[in-house]
């Protein structure tokens, strides 16, 4: 690698004092580095760049991922708050993972991504990919919502709940793990269903193939009222679906590429997690 390229979290590095420090070892070792702290100064800086070192938590390597996926420029994640799922070094050992990265010394895991096609009943289409979940949930009141959710064309569920989350394994640990939804390890291949905050007893996540198609149908509410509700595209761009719209989700032709120097790995920081460590 000879080409660096540093997304900070201003709110997590103030006066980019990790860096600035970053920048400078690795500058002293002959390699370009540039710093950027907003998305599209990431685009436009991104074209020839070798890795992206990201400093912040897993919320600013969701929006480092959304940047460049259309390059599969590798990420890499330093970690400056909790102990996150997808921030690979702790500042501590930074000197040394700086070391690895410039002599090749690393791999490369790919992650899944979802694609997100919402189809409104005039025919118009929106599309997104989300590394982590796409959400379907309520705006506004607290009403039960209904969803009719079909899987490659045949009908699964009626679900009646606060929200459905389809998720990557990637995501597993975020919405989906709040939901009650399965941990999966980000490695796997799959998609996972799963309803938020459910109004029956028996209704569980169900995990599927990554070949598979998911399609949720809005239909109209109890007496024929009017349904709205609103899909996210991890955590953001989000978009609003009334009656009779729909959204198809797929695995993505797309992936996210991650640095693995193996400090951290998933297992690890979950039993940390579940000890309360």
């Amino acid at each position: 690698m000879k080409h660096f390229l540093i997304y900070t979290n201003l709110h997590k590095d103030e006066g980019l004092v990790l860096t600035k420090r970053i920048q400078r070892y690795l500058l002293d070792r002959g390699q370009r580095c540039s710093i950027r702290t907003g998305e599209a100064e990431v685009q436009e800086e991104a074209e020839d760049a070798d890795c992206v070192i990201v400093l912040g938590g897993d919320g600013t390597v969701l929006q480092a991922a959304g940047v460049v996926r259309e390059k599969r420029i590798p990420l890499v994640g330093v970690n400056l708050g909790t102990l996150g799922y997808m921030t690979e070094i702790e500042s501590d050992s930074l000197e040394q993972a700086l070391d690895r990265l410039i002599a090749g010394d690393y791999t490369v895991e790919s992650r899944m991504m979802l694609y997100g096609r919402v189809t409104f009943g005039s025919g118009k289409t929106v599309e997104n990919y989300a590394l982590n979940d796409i959400v379907i949930s309520r705006i506004g009141s607290l009403r039960i919502l209904g969803f009719h959710v079909y899987v490659n064309g045949l009908f699964l569920n009626d679900y009646h709940a606060d929200g459905v989350i389809v998720t990557t394994p990637t995501g597993s640990t975020g919405y989906n793990l709040s939901a009650g939804g399965p941990i999966v390890e980000p490695g796997a291949k799959m998609i996972l269903l799963t309803p938020i905050c459910p109004h029956t007893l028996n209704q569980r996540s169900i995990i599927l193939s990554p070949e598979d198609e998911v399609e949720i149908v809005i239909p109209a509410g109890r007496d024929g009222r009017l349904q709205t509700v609103e899909a996210s595209f991890d955590g953001g761009n989000a978009v609003t679906l009334s009656t009779g719209d729909r959204i198809n989700i797929v695995r993505a032709d797309k992936t996210v590429e991650f640095i693995r120097l193996n400090q951290v790995n998933f297992l690890e920081i979950l039993h940390k997690k579940l000890s309360g460590s």
